[in-house]
């Protein structure tokens, strides 16, 4: 019998601090309100980017694009998918197959939004069975021209964004609305991290040493949940980069006979005012 307690009790330990580790389609470059057009490099990566922890296969690429919309123009759709590579990403205890874009000063030559949006393929989690597809966006601003930061770009589940993403003072009230298929999706779960070990570009790695220390697992991960029309808040407490994932609220709910987390991502980036 106390063997049997001791093994619960080390499942149990094992589940919390898995738990505190969120999954996370990271889309990172590190800046994203260019005063001018400039080449963007840019890392894609299935990782815990609050712990710098497991990094994952997403399993390829299957679109890789940007919605173009300036001021009350139509919006244009720009295939990047011709400007990524494969790489290897390095975290402190594990690597994984990555991938890079870099996306030519020509491309994003005019001034406005260029939303960025990644579909990858499929993620096989072993220890829970289920497959996961993490469908993620970020928009970047070219000369300071708001455009389409605000406007659904017709994803399967998205997270639309009402306050300017890459215009973020360290303070403010980060507030978005989580859809599927176009609809609100009341009661989403939201999960919330801060980018806690900033990428290195140069060796395609997140370095051991955070930015901050976490005093219980509970803050690693923040959850939030979506109202009854669909709205979250998040009052962004540090500078840098935030990721907010709305799990299994994508239309697929099965991939090759499995359960299928659908997830919509977004990130944000705030600064501190000076």
């Amino acid at each position: 019998m106390k063997k049997i307690s001791i093994l619960c009790l080390a499942a149990a330990v094992s589940l919390i601090a898995s738990g505190a580790q969120a999954h996370f389609m990271v889309m990172y470059t590190p800046e994203i309100a260019l005063n001018d057009s400039s080449d963007i490099d840019l890392r894609m990566v299935f990782t815990h980017p609050a712990e710098a922890g497991h990094t994952m296969d997403m399993d390829g690429i299957k679109e890789f694009y940007a919605v173009y919309q300036k001021g009350d123009g139509e919006p244009k759709k720009i295939d990047l998918k011709d400007t990524v590579k494969e790489i290897v990403w390095t975290n402190p205890e594990s690597s994984d197959i990555a991938y890079s874009a870099l996306i030519p000063k020509r491309t994003f030559r005019s001034m406005g939004d260029y939303v960025v949006v990644l579909v990858p393929g499929y993620h096989f989690e072993e220890e829970e069975g289920v497959y996961m597809q993490q469908i993620a966006k970020l928009a970047i601003n070219v000369g300071g021209m708001p455009g389409n930061w605000a406007e659904p770009v017709g994803l399967p589940c998205e997270i639309v964004p009402l306050i300017k993403p890459y215009a973020l003072w360290t303070g403010n009230v980060f507030k978005a609305r989580v859809l599927s298929e176009g609809k609100p999706v009341p009661g989403a779960e939201v999960e919330v991290e801060h980018m806690n070990h900033p990428p290195d570009l140069g060796t395609n790695s997140m370095p051991a040493e955070g930015t901050v220390e976490y005093p219980h697992d509970a803050f690693v991960t923040q959850t939030i949940f979506a109202d009854e029309n669909g709205y979250i808040t998040f009052g962004v407490p540090k500078e840098g980069w935030w990721g907010f994932a709305a799990l299994g609220v994508g239309p697929d709910k099965e991939h090759e006979g499995k359960e299928l987390s659908q997830d919509a991502v977004i990130w944000v980036k705030a600064l501190d005012m000076k």
